[in-house]
């Protein structure tokens, strides 16, 4: 190290030598110690960077779907669409001849099914239908470009233009051959151009609406009317007067709404919303344990410093200026390790909207194209985040040293008052209090916040507390032990103990890293699993049939007529058959559609039937019954007894609400009712899917080349309950890759922090190790020490890290997961995962000490113990 040498005299110069001083201890303390600084500089990187870059994926994956979205609307002023998926044209005249209405263009928008998909998924077609005459006023970019030689394709009844996103998705060309799903039939469409005017990743197609309405079966509906007005026109005021007057004429059938307002955008975000915010809170999890990280090696670095920054203090050292040089080594911790996490975050966000798309497997964001985009704002708060986290971190140790007086300090064998001074007992049973009143408040915009903080407040109080448990627990082990006889005969396992029961302070620190990463992993671990299970659990329940068939490639265009629901239920082998009928309806304009199912519920014992969440109450005389899925109840406020109306061939209708039952598959809510009430209001014969139980002595593969040989057989997928149950699974593994991900990143995060406290810990108490080798203590008995230290804190910072863990766990499962996707699940631990977590822990600690002690006993004993005091 170089000679430390000070300027002359003056305030110029008195200033430049604090600078000195202070670039001559920070760097001196890196060189010292690099492994350490470069894993709590990596622990800020990582939090930082995965935050960072799932807010850039979010962020150009929603902006993208928006704008996808915003697209089709063109020039529209005002749009009118039904509370049900499709609605009569006949009020199609009534606003197109209305005052101030310059321009009506009718649209048909479809999700069709592709016959021989490109993929197993079966994910449909969009489908847009329109006049193009109008729709050239309103959206000119989404009239299809035909070729030269046959320029009336645009109103031919077999063309169909497909974006670019499209063509390549279908593995087509302009000319080539398209077969869509009708009902259980299809549809032969030419590719008859492109839409040149999509966007980036846009799957689209566009076709005449009078051919759309004939082809799909779809005579005489529409999805919405697109209204320009004339100029002049008040928008906000046109639309009011619209709205009135057709909710008088029309109760509750039409919503009328201008493009890209308030209520479209709330949908928008209210589709993905809690997905995205857990997904950025999991991925802050690194970052909240790099906090503890910074904090550990910190405080065992002022530890190890004391009388260094006692000597200084001596030599007329400020105590401001020591707190600002302990801190301005944690700040540049903070500095290059955000600084590094906000680059890592560009280029994985970029990597990951190349390779991977913008949904991370979740299915939200299905067919965008996003790019990623720097976002300034963001990159300026993940950045201040790392900084602040790195700060928090050396707060306490840097008062700690601030304050430390320098006669005592000077002292050796006086770092254990470091320790007591940092851990204080009425500040941890005031977060621990405060977590457990915050986790039984109520969400904040229907997000957790309240929950989030309750799991951060349990951390810092579960580590803060760790050193009066270390001297709880290892004293009562050390008095137990010195009882027993074996206790005069095992030096290593009594040295051990009295060490940690007279030193808890220091052991609590080690510990904090411990129990930080070890808990949030079991916590996550516990979630995912209990998720896992219940849905399993769930599906168990919802598949009770013996196969299950629907109309291959379905789409909102497919479906079963009542012959060809005959047909199926007079199959030779079929004891039962029960159908059912999906269809999407609006209950409120700023929340994304809910699901209708239709099918056959026993009204004596809706138990049988569906999979309650409590008790389904007797129906009133008179009275219609639905049953709300969880979300459902939960987004429209809902409780069983109270009524709700739904729009239903062309109306509203009043249902009693005698239920609540279990759904994991529609996040947006669900609504049951009975098949036979549906057909009563609707007259609506077709259904979406069969239940199927075989009769005696049939077998499931029989009876599917029984459906194959039907008229319509070979549209038809036929289905058994474990293979649905084993596609959901995988498509729930999928959607929680990441989640996967990021619990992996914490495991190794744990690892490393393990190995970098137990290391800065061993290193520090190289005197110590001195003097006992002094006394008779041999070279191995001292690396025996070490490994059951490491050993027995390590198994302290388990036992109590999966206490914890098991706690924030139940803050995840029963109130941030039912405040976020508005459903409740079972708790289920994964004793596998979380042994073998512990047992690397276990080995990483004790291997961590071993190393670092060898290295701490290679200088010899007297130079270890030449500079005690």
């Amino acid at each position: 190290m170089p000679p430390l040498s000070i300027p002359a005299s003056g305030p110029a110069s008195a200033f430049a030598a604090r600078r000195l001083l202070s670039r001559w201890l920070l760097l001196g303390e890196w060189r010292a110690h690099p492994v350490r600084a470069l894993v709590a500089i990596l622990a800020i990187t990582i939090g930082v960077s995965l935050g960072f870059a799932i807010h850039l994926i979010n962020a150009a994956a929603f902006n993208e779907f928006s704008s996808a979205v915003k697209s089709l609307s063109g020039q529209a002023d005002v749009q009118v669409a039904g509370r049900e998926a499709l609605f009569d044209e006949s009020i199609y005249p009534q606003l197109a001849q209305r005052d101030g209405v310059a321009v009506a263009s009718p649209v048909l928008d479809l999700q069709v099914g592709v016959v021989n998909g490109p993929d197993k998924s079966g994910e449909p077609l969009h489908v847009l239908a329109f006049d193009v005459f109008r729709v050239g006023f309103i959206s000119p970019d989404l009239i299809g470009a035909p070729a030269d030689s046959q320029p009336f394709d645009t109103l031919a009844d077999d063309a169909i233009f497909l974006s670019p996103a499209a063509l390549r998705w279908l593995q087509l060309a302009e000319g080539g051959k398209l077969d869509l799903r009708a009902g259980t039939g299809s549809v032969s469409l030419r590719v008859a151009g492109s839409l040149q005017g999509s966007r980036a990743g846009q799957r689209l197609a566009v076709m005449d609406i009078g051919a759309a309405q004939w082809r799909f079966g779809k005579l005489g509906q529409l999805s919405r009317i697109d209204l320009k007005l004339r100029s002049g026109v008040n928008r906000d005021a046109f639309q009011a007067a619209l709205a009135r007057e057709l909710e008088a004429r029309y109760p509750g059938r039409f919503r009328v709404s201008q493009p890209n307002d308030e209520n479209q955008n709330s949908r928008n975000n209210n589709l993905s919303r809690a997905y995205r915010v857990n997904l950025t809170v999991l991925a802050l999890v690194a970052l909240f344990t790099g906090a503890f990280l910074v904090f550990s090696t910190q405080a065992l670095s002022v530890i190890r410093r004391r009388s260094q920054f006692a000597l200084l203090r001596v030599l007329g050292m400020e105590r401001a200026s020591l707190l600002r040089q302990v801190l301005l080594e944690g700040a540049s911790v903070g500095v290059v390790g955000s600084a590094l996490g906000i680059a890592c975050g560009y280029a994985l966000a970029a990597v990951a909207l190349r390779f991977f798309g913008g949904d991370l497997g979740a299915g939200y964001f299905a067919g965008v194209q996003p790019e990623v985009q720097f976002a300034p704002v963001a990159a300026f708060v993940y950045f201040a985040l790392g900084l602040g986290v790195a700060l928090l971190g050396c707060a306490a140790p840097a008062l700690e040293a601030a304050r430390a007086a320098p006669a005592i300090a000077l002292k050796s064998g006086s770092e254990e008052a470091v320790t007591t001074r940092l851990a204080k007992t009425w500040p941890a049973l005031a977060c621990l209090l405060l977590a457990g009143v915050l986790s039984q408040l109520p969400p904040v915009f229907e997000l957790p916040l309240f929950g989030y903080l309750s799991i951060a407040l349990l951390l810092i109080g579960a580590i803060a507390l760790m050193p009066q448990l270390a001297a709880l627990v290892f004293r009562f082990l050390n008095r137990t032990w010195l009882r027993t006889a074996a206790s005069s005969r095992s030096p290593v396992i009594s040295l051990t103990l009295a060490r940690l029961a007279n030193a808890s302070g220091q052991a609590g620190i080690a510990l904090g890293g411990v129990l930080s990463s070890f808990s949030l992993m079991v916590a996550m671990a516990i979630m995912v699993s209990s998720f896992r299970v219940s849905v399993d659990d769930w599906l168990l329940q919802v598949l009770p049939a013996d196969l299950y068939a629907r109309t291959a490639a379905a789409g909102s265009t497919a479906g079963m007529t009542r012959r060809e629901q005959t047909l199926i239920a007079a199959l030779p082998g079929v004891a039962r058959v029960d159908f059912q009928r999906l269809r999407s309806m609006s209950l409120a304009p700023d929340r994304p559609n809910v699901v209708l199912i239709a099918r056959p519920i026993n009204l004596q014992d809706p138990g049988k039937s569906l999979v309650l969440v409590g008790d389904s109450l007797p129906v009133p005389a008179g009275a219609k019954p639905v049953w709300l899925s969880e979300a459902a109840a939960d987004l429209y406020n809902r409780k069983p007894g109270q009524d709700i109306s739904l729009p239903l061939a062309g109306g509203l209708h009043p249902f009693f609400v005698a239920g609540i039952w279990r759904d994991y598959a529609r996040s947006s809510g669900a609504i049951q009712m009975s098949l036979y009430a549906y057909r009563a209001i609707t007259r609506d014969m077709d259904v979406s899917d069969a239940a199927i139980w075989l009769a005696k002595d049939v077998s499931a593969g029989t009876l599917k080349e029984t459906l194959k040989t039907l008229p319509f057989g070979d549209s038809l997928e036929v289905w058994e309950p474990s293979a649905i149950r084993a596609l959901s699974l995988q498509i729930f593994d999928r959607s929680f890759a990441v989640t996967y991900l990021l619990e992996a990143i914490a495991i190794v995060i744990g690892l490393f922090g393990v190995a970098a406290t137990f290391s800065a810990q061993t290193l520090a108490r190289a005197r110590e190790f001195g003097m006992l080798r002094h006394v008779g203590v041999t070279r191995g008995q001292i690396l025996g020490i070490l490994a059951c230290e490491g050993g027995a804190l390590t198994a302290l910072g388990i036992a109590t890290g999966f206490v914890l863990g098991l706690l924030i766990s139940f803050v995840l499962v029963f109130v941030v997961n039912p405040q976020s996707f508005h459903w409740t699940m079972q708790l289920h631990l994964p004793w596998p995962l979380i042994a073998t977590v512990a047992g690397a822990l276990l080995t990483a600690a004790a291997a961590t000490a071993l190393v670092s002690g060898r290295q701490a006993l290679s200088g010899g004993p007297i130079r270890a113990v030449r500079e005690d005091w």
